[in-house]
């Protein structure tokens, strides 16, 4: 195990955990029947599963879901782990290049067992409004490479769209948002990037689970959210704005788990840039 890596990704949940994140589970309030404490002890569980160094991704994915429902017993980080496992992988690669270009490497090279145990772990895991699919369904036995099967979801699932498109809205949005943001600590930069994810598309769980027509609305409310916590400079009166929505979803029984997956897995990916940089000797 890569104990740096691993205690890089509890960080980062934890991280996350402190974030208020409306719709989602935060320290400042639980929701959808899970806690706090189940998501941090998820982390833990699957750290050393999504660090195990060599490891093909798949097997990480597998690995990690399994430790978390021995820990847990439900389903809290599927997504979490489907985009972690990657880029756990990626920073292993001895290549001195990027991290995006060595996870570009990682995903063109996964393979049908990655897709075997990757659709085992989505099984096991059981998240809410799956459904079924015409192809590469996760019910039956994988017929491609994990990226291939990944690239037939995207249309309806933004983890899945990651991996067809290199984790493009992980970098493009959410760790540069990190970017911009130099000086600040890692929960206001989760918090911060929650917000762009909810704030860029409709949340793919939200689609899976309600349908598009509240998916869409839940979109604009958010962008309307954004737009009062931004014109205002009391930090108190933003953080009201963002409870009062976070109440109103959780009492609709709304949860946008993909903004919060992704959100993670910036952070991970910004980290491990971080972490990069340093080991380089280039952080200015």
């Amino acid at each position: 195990m890569n104990a740096a890596t691993a205690e890089l990704f509890m960080a980062v949940c934890r991280a996350e955990m402190m974030a208020l994140k409306p719709g989602n589970v935060h320290v400042h309030a639980a929701g959808h029947g899970m806690t706090v404490e189940d998501f941090l002890l998820s982390a833990e569980a699957a750290a050393p599963e999504i660090a195990r160094s060599g490891a093909p991704v798949g097997d990480r994915i597998l690995r990690a879901v399994q430790a978390t429902r021995r820990a847990v017993g439900c389903n809290t980080n599927l997504g979490i782990l489907l985009l972690c496992a990657p880029l756990a992988r990626a920073v292993e690669m001895p290549e001195r290049r990027p991290l995006r270009d060595r996870l570009a490497a990682v995903l063109a090279v996964l393979t049908v067992e990655d897709a075997e145990a990757a659709f085992e772990a989505i099984r096991l895991a059981s998240p809410g409004g799956l459904g079924r699919a015409a192809e590469h369904d996760v019910a039956g036995p994988a017929r491609g490479d994990l990226r291939t099967a990944m690239a037939a979801a995207r249309s309806r699932d933004r983890i899945a769209a990651q991996y067809a498109d290199g984790f493009r809205d992980v970098f493009d949005i959410g760790v540069a948002r990190a970017r911009s943001m130099p000086d600040s600590d890692a929960v206001t930069l989760a918090e911060a990037i929650y917000l762009e994810f909810l704030t860029a598309f409709p949340d793919s769980h939200i689609l899976r689970k309600h349908g598009e027509d509240r998916a869409t609305a839940v979109l604009s409310e958010a962008r309307e959210v954004h737009r009062q916590v931004a014109a205002v400079s009391s930090a108190a009166i933003r953080r009201e704005h963002l409870f009062v929505f976070d109440a109103r979803l959780k009492w609709q029984g709304i949860n946008p788990g993909t903004s919060a997956d992704l959100t993670v897995a910036s952070l991970f990916a910004h980290r491990l840039e971080d972490r990069d940089a340093d080991c380089k000797g280039t952080r200015t």
